[in-house]
């Protein structure tokens, strides 16, 4: 099969084979003899390993440990010197607070593991699990060979990240690590001490000369770090002078995304990488430096390699955003049992985005978008909905909710004017009329979830409107998920373009949709006597989502802010009074948007920096900070 090809050719051609087999696998067919020889005259006592990159379920140890031993009996097949799999493959990751309430699954956890290990002959596989120790836990790596477990690594350092909160009832092991058959294996952060740490296990480990360096982890996803743990691998393969293999988990567990990515690398040049967002297995030979390197998402290698500064144009993100939201949507209905999404199609960037990605994600027949126009849609809203509909080939209706309206409106007005006489400073204006848009709507998708099985409805809030507070509780909020909460606005624009170019049908989205001015068509403007514009409400997205770039990746304050030049500024003559009133708008409004960050929907991190609870918390009452800063005069004034 392979004498007088190039090597690179080959191994191509065996990683199809491999990926040949792992469908029929799946697909829960034997795996024909002819392409069994054909792998095994390859990989039989060659050294090779296969590198499991899986998702799995947490606290689902019969489905990871059956998806683990499909594995193991494939290496063992294919004549394979190893089989690796991630961080906590076994009870997934991250198990949060399930190791104090649920101990079972720990207990389980064991029985699972030793029965793994009975599957082993000649491979060896190593796979992460929970041991108990002497009354603790321990995030650890089974050693499985030869029918046993042979031995057991234990994670030594740490976690530093809000991915997790290992440090609650995770022991940590201060040995030095184990080498097995030569391999010098470590767990997840154990590969990241620094020269300044008081403990470093690859150092200790170096110095029984191993043949091969494993990590198995369970590195979750964020822009910038996922090619910054690649690029520190690389390093120690050529500070050790040793072959390195990587081992990461995919996958998304609510809000956390595991990207992959798992590798080879050697004297500090990458040898072998496995795809981005996606299970594989992916076989590697470290001895002879022999794999295959998938390509990473368009733009990838330029998100750390340039100095941090915001642009709107953000084409160097957005494969890898597509990818990594298709991944959590589809994540997050399949682990949590669903199959069917309702959602508001209001004609509007935020919906249609949606609308897209669970078309992409779940399938167009599962996905419902309902037109709900009151009297103050537009016929081009209506229209634009019910044309994006036609084109994905989703499930479109329309319920006008005009009737609703009136109904609520009426009962409100007796009880409003009832209260008043007890609260006598009611508002002249209020946002009610606004709100029982917004929640009406909710109603309706909540209805039709109720009324079919395996459904949710999806908020479809974007990360703009959540730091302005632009957004209705129980309304536009509302949902049992909400994909694009972690994105801005301007970066939607983007991605929307993007979408049209590059899904395989080009061009769903209407061209109307993306030159349309985002506003929620709940209230009249009284300036123009049309629908309000939201950029009327609040400032205009552009200078809007530099303002959350420049926090979140800067950590600038408002002084900074204003005496900063804006990409806005350099293409709009705008006065310092005109900025220092949207600064002002900002704070006012973030300071009390926190309660409705604090109840939105479930959403997947995407970004590097996120308001999304699992990675940044600020507490509702916190309300009363002075982000301008004080001076001393004010201060001597304040307390004289």
């Amino acid at each position: 099969m392979i004498h007088g090809k190039d090597r690179e050719i080959i191994m191509k051609e065996l990683q199809e084979l491999i990926e040949y087999a792992d469908n029929t696998l799946k697909n829960g067919e034997d795996l024909p003899s002819e392409i069994k020889n054909s792998i095994l005259n390859c990989t039989k006592n060659n050294g090779f390993a296969g590198i499991a990159q899986i998702n799995t379920k947490i606290g689902d140890l019969e489905y990871n440990a059956k998806k683990i031993a499909k594995y193991i009996k494939f290496a063992e097949n294919i004549g394979l010197e190893s089989v690796i799999f991630p961080e906590l493959a076994l009870t997934g990751f991250p198990l949060e607070d399930i190791l104090q309430r649920y101990k079972v699954v720990v207990e389980d956890n064991v029985k699972w593991i030793e029965g793994l290990a009975k599957l082993t002959h000649n491979t060896i596989a190593l796979v992460g699990f929970i041991e108990p120790y002497e009354g603790k836990y321990y995030n650890s790596i089974g050693i499985l060979h030869k029918g046993k477990i042979q031995g057991i690594v234990r994670k030594s350092i740490c976690p530093q990240n809000p991915a997790s909160n290992d440090y609650k009832y995770q022991e940590f092991s201060k040995n030095r690590g184990t080498v097995y058959n030569g391999y010098a294996i470590t767990i997840g952060e154990d590969i990241f001490a620094d020269n300044n740490s008081d403990y470093r296990p690859l150092d200790e480990l170096s110095k029984e000369n191993p043949k091969l360096y494993i990590n198995c982890s369970a590195f979750y996803s964020k822009t910038n770090r996922e090619l910054l743990k690649n690029n520190t691998i690389a390093e120690l393969s050529k500070k050790y002078n040793t072959p390195f293999i990587y081992v990461n988990q995919i996958g998304a567990n609510d809000n956390i995304l595991f990207e992959g990515l798992s590798s080879l690398y050697s004297d500090g040049n990458l040898i072998s990488r496995a795809k981005y967002a996606e299970e594989q297995f992916l076989l590697v030979n470290p001895y002879k430096n022999e794999g295959v390197i998938y390509p990473l998402p368009q733009g990838f290698e330029k998100e750390i390699a340039d100095k941090p500064e915001f642009s709107l144009d953000y084409k160097n993100e957005l494969e890898r955003t597509y990818k990594a939201l298709i991944l959590g949507i589809k994540d997050y209905f399949g682990k949590c049992g669903f199959k069917r999404a309702v959602l508001g199609l209001s004609g509007g960037l935020d919906s249609t985005i949606c609308a897209v990605l669970l078309a992409d994600a779940i399938g167009k027949e599962n996905v419902i978008g309902i037109s709900m126009p009151s009297h103050i849609t537009s016929k081009e809203s209506k229209s634009d909905a019910e044309q994006l509909a036609n084109n994905l080939g989703i499930n479109f209706f329309e319920a006008p909710i005009r009737s609703i309206i009136d109904t609520t409106s009426e009962t409100f007005s007796n009880l409003f004017n009832q209260a008043q006489t007890k609260w006598t400073d009611r508002y002249k204006k209020s946002f009610t009329p606004d709100n029982i848009q917004a929640r009406s709507r909710a109603m309706i998708l909540w209805g039709v979830s109720n009324e079919f099985p395996s459904c949710i409805p999806i908020a479809t809030s974007d990360k703009s409107e959540a730091y302005m507070g632009y957004a209705t509780i129980n309304g536009d909020m509302s949902g049992g998920f909400a994909p694009i909460a972690d994105i801005t606005k301007t970066k939607l624009f983007a991605l929307a373009r993007w979408l049209n170019k590059n899904r395989k049908e080009k061009n769903v989205i209407p061209e109307s949709i993306i030159l349309k001015r985002p506003g929620a068509e709940l209230a009249i403007n009284p300036k123009t006597g049309k629908a309000l514009i939201a950029e009327d409400a609040l400032m205009p997205y552009d200078f809007l989502d530099e303002i959350i770039w420049r926090i979140e990746n800067l950590n600038q304050e408002y002084n900074e802010l204003l005496n900063t030049e804006f990409v806005y500024e350099k293409n709009n003559n705008i006065s310092r009074e005109q900025k220092i009133e949207w600064l002002d708008k900002f704070y006012n409004r973030m300071s009390k948007a926190f309660y409705k960050w604090s109840i939105s929907a479930p959403s997947l991190m995407i970004e590097e920096h996120s308001i999304n609870s699992r990675d940044y918390n600020q507490l509702i009452t916190s309300c009363g900070i002075n982000y301008k800063g004080t001076t001393n005069e004010h201060i001597i004034k304040s307390l004289s």
